[in-house]
């Protein structure tokens, strides 16, 4: 299933598949290792469009929710 980061439940694990915006969010964000083909885990959300906490390469970073929109993530299926 394919989705955007902000509406990925915590504890689920997915691949980055896009990143909708411009140049400078794009640079931005593979400087924190979020870049298409990288594994993704959400750690946690706050309830009301508060910060979003991800797991990439062992290390949690928190983005914005307006940024968490942008990221298109497909979901791995649960085995």
């Amino acid at each position: 299933m394919i989705t955007d980061l902000a509406q990925m439940q915590p504890g689920e694990t997915g691949t980055v598949k896009a990143i909708q915006g411009g140049y400078g969010l794009i640079r931005k964000l593979q400087n924190l290792g979020v870049r298409p083909g990288k594994k993704i885990t959400k750690v946690s959300s706050h309830f009301w469009r508060g910060p979003q906490t991800v797991e990439i390469d062992n290390m949690q970073v928190a983005v914005g929710f307006g940024i968490a929109k942008k990221i298109i993530v497909e979901i791995d299926e649960c085995k």
